[in-house]
């Protein structure tokens, strides 16, 4: 019977944190990238669904009482924390996901065992039923998480809110930090430049004032032209960084010519012609230049999945997960 009072109090445990899973879930629709994961993640709701009812019949069958509290804290568990998570990068919120799967897989495996050592057999073989869902769901985070540390794009796409937080706001402001950036170079020089000759002070107090003309003459043209002529000055200047971080800014915004795009002739492929070139890609960044502009330009359904697949398949390969 301790056994069995044990089992009870993880199943009612496991009723909350499944309940949380499906709301979680649900939240995440909204971020899909692609059509395949949007009726994932409707899957992994409506199969959290059902594993809360099974865990609810198999906590009757115990003399458990479900209480009619814990759908409604796992829904405001579910709800808070996509709330809190607006405040962090969308890292963090997957990464909490997946704590939230560990903790699910770990319940279940503890309720497996003590359903063993209780010879409750239906509970046994929910556990095992249990541990395989959320193994399976751990991978899938994990393959996820390594997706966005390859450089995206990833499975979710970030809220607006995270983007800031997690400092994707940085490729629109890119013009602006670069010029800030030389602009505090030559003040620092010039605050600095105490035994250098007057000449060689005016000449860096001039530059920092014709670079100020360019910070204004930059933002009164648009994004795109912006983005472009931070580019070509930084090239000039012979600044390396500060050029690669305006050639991504425009990349993640979709904002590259044909002629820069690592599959020649992409705009003149068919659906099928591009996603064979797209399963050609080995690089994640060649496969997130190709889906910005995909995204921005034509933005086809089966061109986007086959570039997110490929990408998958790095991420999975990154982890030493099996395809």
């Amino acid at each position: 019977m301790a056994n069995n009072n044990k089992i009870v109090n993880q199943l009612r445990a496991l009723v909350l944190l499944t309940k949380t899973e499906e709301q979680v879930a649900r939240t995440r629709i909204s971020q899909a990238r692609t059509d395949a994961v949007r009726r994932e993640l409707t899957q992994n709701a409506d199969n959290a669904a059902a594993r809360t009812i099974e865990i609810t019949e198999a906590l009757r069958s115990l003399g458990g009482v479900p209480d009619v509290v814990t759908p409604a804290l796992g829904r405001l568990s579910a709800t808070l924390k996509a709330t809190f998570e607006q405040a962090a990068p969308v890292e963090e919120a997957l990464l909490s996901d997946l704590s939230l799967e560990h903790q699910l897989l770990d319940r279940a495996t503890y309720v497996k065992v003590l359903a063993e050592q209780a010879e409750e057999t239906q509970v046994r073989r929910l556990a095992a039923k249990l541990i395989g869902a959320h193994q399976a769901t751990v991978e899938w985070l994990t393959v996820v998480l390594a997706e966005e540390a390859l450089g995206g794009p990833a499975a979710l796409v970030a809220t607006p809110v995270q983007k800031v937080a997690g400092g994707v706001a940085r490729a629109v402001n890119a013009p602006v930090r670069f010029w800030t950036s030389t602009v505090n170079n030559a003040v620092d020089t010039v605050k600095h430049a105490g035994e250098e000759t007057s000449d060689r002070v005016s000449a860096v107090t001039d530059r920092a004032a014709q670079l100020t003309d360019a910070v204004r003459e930059t933002l009164t043209a648009g994004r795109s032209a912006s983005l472009r002529r931070a580019e070509q000055i930084a090239r000039r200047e012979g600044n390396k960084d500060a050029a690669k971080a305006a050639r991504s800014a425009r990349e993640e915004l979709g904002d590259v010519s044909a002629d820069e795009l690592p599959i020649k002739n992409f705009d003149q492929l068919s659906v099928g012609d591009a996603v064979e070139a797209i399963k050609g890609l080995k690089e994640s960044h060649d496969i997130r230049v190709i889906t910005r502009y995909e995204e921005t330009h034509k933005s086809r359904a089966n061109v986007v999945s086959a570039a997110q697949t490929q990408l998958a398949s790095l991420a999975k390969e990154a982890v030493g997960v099996d395809a």
